[in-house]
């Protein structure tokens, strides 16, 4: 019997198998040095830019406070429990997406596969928005705002210093430094235009600020996400405190709380609820997956789902106040309605915000504190995206990449340089159209098909008794018949119609007026694939590589690692992602156990 099993025998063997996977893997795996800390990361990772730009949006599109109205339903029936399914299976695994998702599900292994991708694929343009943000931040420390006039070298005959214009031939000077001058963008993706040397050098400042914060793993991500995770708060507080005293403010407050009620009938309205809880907590992204697998066994799970996810919608609510304040005084001072002002994606934040300023006292004070903040925010959700891939790297191959890079920082630093190669097309003057058109296909297109599977692997293929069963493991208790009923009926149900909708009311990406062309397009398509495609492929392979006939292969394929009852599925013992010695199997229920 090996020292390991040793080990085993001197404790209890109806602990079951989640004490079992505690010990042998307690002692290789980090955990994070305090609980808050995984908290903290949580909320860092689920709040992000899209709660500052995104959220208000759909407040102004869906009729102001009628979209609360969903938005706080979808919350507690769609991403709490979500939430709540998806750190239980990474806290109980103690595996990033891809072998969490491989060992409840076999068949559906390809889901954690396309997790990764998905992850990836956004961490390389996402870290854009970060590399903006630091050129407006420096932008800022000067008197008068560059953006302030129409009488700088950038400015086109046709630019207006008025807030905004109802005139489709006039743009803003915020508009024109954004498109001229941060950008200095071409007139379509056809054209590649040069490099943005300025955007480039402040790119591969951004990934360096990202490793450095990450490198050493969640010991390092820890202690950076006190201040990452909580700072922004002080600011969007402060930004709130001075804007309610502007004139004007309220009547952009009015319009964010008072609902027109008729909207409520539609149901884009509910889709769009929906779809923004479902991408602002992360649901399908595997960063929540990836970063629980480093908690410590017994962690309340339910207690950190809570957290995050009520911290985030109220996050959003915060910065809804935010805006529309700003927003208000806006339209007092251009005698316009609330409703002209809004922008959708990065005009909110770095058109209509930045004009907001200059009207404001101390304007580069606020624009500082204002663009520090969004490099907070964004540095949080780009650690969660980095973290699934180099997670899921040393799950895999932990061994052989060890023997070659000798130390996990200089995997973080191969994870990081790679992504940075990969997001240099978005730093030239094209780079705003490639960056709209891979936005677009991630975050629309591929983001829903993922859900949908993973909902399908784990609530019903691996199962809510399952998952039940290894929160009562973890934890001591069962999860409430709420959460159950969600599991197997809501959340499958609600996901397929937001599916639905989305391919419905699915239309081709654009920037502004641009329309991009159908090669362009395709490319798009061809981005959306990159990560969908792991799903039907790794399921093929799934079912190839097991024995017996194709129905024993489908029983099988759709039976979790760890136990059938007192079989083992021979599949797993050809794995190299197996940790444990001798592949030590127990039956829990008969307090048994045998090893192959």
């Amino acid at each position: 019997m090996s020292a390991w099993s040793e080990r085993w025998t001197q404790t209890d063997a109806s602990e079951g198998t989640g004490n079992l996977r505690n010990m042998e893997q307690e002692s290789s795996r980090p955990t994070w040095s305090r609980q808050i800390e995984f908290t903290l990361a949580g909320i860092g990772c689920a709040v992000g830019l899209g709660n500052i730009w995104r959220f208000p949006y759909l407040c102004y599109r869906s009729g102001g406070g009628a979209f609360l109205v969903p938005y706080l339903l979808m919350l507690v029936v769609l991403g709490i429990p979500l939430l709540y399914m998806e750190l239980t299976v990474g806290q109980y695994l103690r595996r990033g997406p891809v072998h969490a998702l491989a060992k409840a599900c076999p068949l559906l292994k390809g889901v954690g596969m396309a997790t990764v991708a998905i992850s990836f694929i956004m961490c390389t343009y996402y870290n854009v928005i970060i590399t903006w943000s630091l050129y407006y931040l420096f932008s800022s420390f000067q008197s008068q705002l560059p953006w302030q006039s129409c009488n700088s070298t950038w400015n086109r005959p046709n630019c207006t210093d008025q807030a905004m214009n109802s005139s489709s031939s006039s743009s803003t000077a915020s508009q024109q430094f954004f498109n001229y001058k941060v950008l200095e963008r071409t007139n379509g993706v056809d054209e590649t235009g040069a490099m943005r040397w300025e955007l480039f050098f402040l790119l591969l400042v951004a990934w360096i600020l990202v490793y450095l914060c990450i490198f050493k793993g969640v010991k390092s991500t820890g202690k950076v996400v006190y201040f990452t995770a909580l700072f922004p708060y002080v600011i969007l507080i402060a930004l709130l405190i001075n804007n309610v005293q502007l004139p004007g403010a309220m009547t952009g407050i009015r319009f964010f709380i008072i609902p027109e009620w008729d909207k409520l009938l539609s149901v884009e309205v509910w889709v769009n609820a929906a779809a923004q809880i479902f991408n602002s907590i992360g649901i399908g992204f595997g960063s929540l997956m990836a970063m629980s697998s480093y908690n410590s066994f017994n962690n309340n799970v339910l207690k950190d789902t809570l957290a995050i996810s009520i911290t985030n919608s109220m996050t959003s609510i915060l910065a809804g106040f935010v805006i529309f304040s700003a927003f208000g005084y806006m339209s007092h001072l251009q005698n316009i309605p609330v409703s002209d002002l809004a922008v959708d994606g990065p005009g909110l934040v770095f058109v209509v915000y930045p004009q907001a300023f200059v009207t404001m006292p101390v304007a580069p004070l606020w624009a500082v504190l204002f663009f520090f903040m969004l490099l907070c925010l964004g540095l949080d959700s780009q650690f969660a995206m980095v973290e699934v891939m180099v997670t899921s790297l040393m799950d895999a191959y932990s061994k052989p990449l060890l023997k070659y890079l000798r130390q996990k920082e200089l995997l973080v630093l191969v994870v990081c340089s790679a992504a940075f190669l990969l997001g240099i097309p978005h730093v030239m003057q094209v780079g705003i159209y490639v960056f709209q058109l891979m936005d677009h296909y991630t975050a629309i297109v591929s983001i829903m098909f993922l859900a949908f599977f993973e909902i399908v692997a784990i609530c019903w293929l691996y199962g809510v008794k399952r998952l039940s069963q290894n929160l009562e493991e973890m934890t001591g208790k069962k999860p409430s018949i709420f959460f159950r009923a969600c599991w197997l009926v809501i959340c499958p149900v609600l996901i397929t119609v937001i599916l639905v909708f989305s391919v419905i009311q699915f239309k081709p990406a654009r920037y502004e007026s641009y329309v991009y062309p159908p090669w362009a397009q395709g490319v798009g398509w061809f981005i959306a694939m990159a990560s969908i495609i792991w799903i039907p492929l790794a399921a093929v392979h799934t079912l190839w590589v097991l024995p017996g006939s194709l129905t024993e292969r489908l029983r099988k394929s759709i039976t979790p690692f760890s136990l059938d009852e007192e079989k083992i599925n021979p599949y797993y013992l050809r794995q190299e992602e197996m940790t444990i010695p001798n592949v030590a199997v127990i039956s829990a229920e008969k307090n048994t156990m045998k090893i192959f």
